[in-house]
C-alpha cells in the first residue's frame, strides 16, 4: 500500500510539479508548505523586542516592554501576536489568498503562522477558536471568510474546537485600509455582536484574523467576547503591520 501511494505521489509530481508559492520555482521536496528554502528565509518575522500586549515590534535591542498605546489605553484582548510583518512576499501571499480567491493558499499561511504562535494556546490554556467575521455583503462578494478557512487548519493542528458563528458583524463597515487609526476605531465601533453568550461564558478564546494593523477590529471583537463572559481573549493573526 505504501509503495502504491509513493508511486502515485511521484506520478503526480511529474504531471503537476510542485512549485514555490512565492517564486514559482520547482521544489523537489515541497512538503506541506510548497515554499522553497530561499523564499522561506526571506519572510519578514516579528521578533523581540516587542510589546507583550499588542505584539508590535520595536526597532533596536532590549527587552519586551509595553508600547505607549497599550500603556495609555489597554486593549480588551489580553495579548496579540503575529508571526510575520505585513510586507514583502507574505503581504503578496495574503492579498492573493483574499482578493484573487486562491483559497488553497490557506494551507501555507496557516502552517507558517502555527510555527510562531503554537505555544500560545498552551501558555494561556485556550480552549476555543473564534474567527473575526465578515459582513454578509462582503462574504457574498468574496465567497469565503479567510479567517474561517485559516481557523479550520489551526483547529485541526492545535486540536481546538472552532466556533465560526460566535461573532457576527452586525453592519457593513468601510474598508479599513485607507483609514487612520482613529477612523478605524470609529469605523468598527459597535459593528460586532456575540451570538449565544452562554457558549462564550468562561471560554479562553483564540481570536483569529489574517492581518492586524492598528488592532481596532480585534479590540472591538474582544470587547464583545469579554462582555459575553469570555475569561481570556488572545488575538492571533498571520501578519501585522508595524505602526
Amino acid at each position: 500500500m505504501v509503495a502504491v501511494k509513493q508511486f502515485f505521489n511521484a506520478l503526480l509530481d511529474v504531471i503537476l510539479p510542485p512549485l514555490c508559492h512565492i517564486c514559482h520555482s520547482f521544489i523537489p521536496d515541497a512538503g506541506r508548505l510548497h515554499i522553497c528554502p530561499t523564499c522561506l528565509d526571506s519572510l519578514p518575522l516579528v521578533s523581540s523586542p516587542l510589546c507583550p500586549i499588542c505584539g508590535i515590534p520595536f526597532i533596536g535591542v532590549g527587552g519586551d516592554h509595553r508600547c505607549g498605546a497599550c500603556t495609555l489605553q489597554p486593549p480588551h484582548f489580553d495579548a496579540a501576536r503575529a508571526h510575520f510583518l505585513y510586507e514583502g512576499s507574505i503581504r503578496e501571499l495574503i492579498h492573493t489568498f483574499k482578493y484573487n480567491r486562491n483559497s488553497h493558499l490557506r494551507y501555507p499561511l496557516a502552517l507558517l503562522a502555527l510555527e510562531g504562535i503554537s505555544r500560545f494556546p498552551a501558555d494561556y490554556d485556550l480552549n476555543l477558536i473564534v474567527p473575526v467575521p465578515l459582513h454578509r455583503s462582503r462574504l457574498r462578494q468574496r465567497s469565503f471568510n479567510q479567517a474561517v478557512l485559516l481557523g479550520r487548519i489551526l483547529s485541526r493542528d492545535l486540536a481546538l474546537p472552532m466556533m465560526p458563528d460566535a461573532l457576527a458583524r452586525t453592519r457593513a463597515t468601510e474598508p479599513q485600509i485607507e483609514l487612520s487609526a482613529a477612523e478605524r476605531r470609529v469605523n468598527v465601533k459597535g459593528a460586532f455582536s456575540v451570538r449565544g453568550a452562554e457558549r462564550i461564558a468562561g471560554k479562553r478564546i483564540l481570536l483569529l484574523d489574517d492581518v492586524m494593523t492598528t488592532g481596532s477590529t480585534m479590540d472591538e471583537c474582544a470587547k464583545e467576547l469579554k462582555k459575553a463572559g469570555a475569561s481570556a481573549v488572545i488575538a492571533v493573526s498571520i501578519a501585522r503591520t508595524a505602526r
